[in-house]
């Protein structure tokens, strides 16, 4: 596959090194815990869940909000916004500091949306996660260190895409976003052994290939009508 990246762009990135009490517990603190907040928006919703996660492997801060904001990146509502907004909490301010480098990192090397080459292109996110940190764990169910593939695309291409890696690994799925999510995609962990996982997601940006390239496949004359 000739798969072309489509890098995040980390829009803001800053700390509260000590967070007002009442701000902290608005958005999902422990006040006994969480003296100090990493804030964070970025391009891409799903780039960003998946770095928030990767952020609790490197440094002891957990995820304390994540929300995707409506409609996507293009209609956002001023320029730092993106389409999301992520939070990690720590009771030090240094701890929150590797969490945010940690997450910045897996977004500028990792983790990324991909398309093909062309005009018109869908954007889908085949994402491998090979040992789940304590956030999507808590988000999926799965334990933590389980594999688990993250797979993204738009509707129709989703849905398609889904059975096909379904029924192509040994996988299964823990948790489905049907259409319209936020951005107005669609989206699904399944977990696995690894090797299983790695196929399915490689089947999945097969079958969202295929979808963008006969997407009317099956607007055709049957051979036989009903009268």
């Amino acid at each position: 596959m000739n798969l072309v990246p489509l890098r995040p762009k980390l829009l803001t990135c800053r700390m509260i090194p000590h967070a007002d009490r009442a701000l902290a517990a608005s958005l999902g603190c422990d006040p006994e815990r969480h003296a100090s907040l990493g804030l964070v928006t970025c391009d891409q919703d799903d780039s960003l869940y998946a770095a928030l996660d990767h952020a609790t492997k490197f440094a002891p801060v957990d995820v304390v909000y994540a929300r995707s904001f409506y409609a996507g990146a293009a209609h956002a509502s001023g320029p730092l916004s993106g389409e999301i907004m992520g939070v990690i909490a720590a009771d030090d301010p240094d701890h929150v500091a590797e969490g945010l480098w940690a997450l910045r990192q897996a977004l500028a090397e990792e983790i990324c949306f991909y398309t093909t080459p062309g005009e018109g292109r869908p954007a889908f996110f085949p994402h491998v996660i090979a040992s789940l940190g304590r956030y999507l764990s808590q988000e999926s169910g799965l334990e933590v260190g389980a594999p688990m593939a993250y797979l993204v695309a738009p509707p129709v291409e989703a849905m398609v895409a889904l059975d096909h890696a379904l029924k192509t690994a040994q996988v299964r799925m823990v948790k489905f976003f049907g259409p319209p999510t936020e951005t107005n995609f669609a989206s699904a962990y399944l977990t696995g052994e690894l090797p299983e996982v790695e196929a399915a997601a490689r089947a999945f940006a097969e079958a969202v290939i295929e979808v963008s390239d006969r997407p009317l496949e099956a607007a055709v004359r049957p051979v036989r009508l009903r009268r």
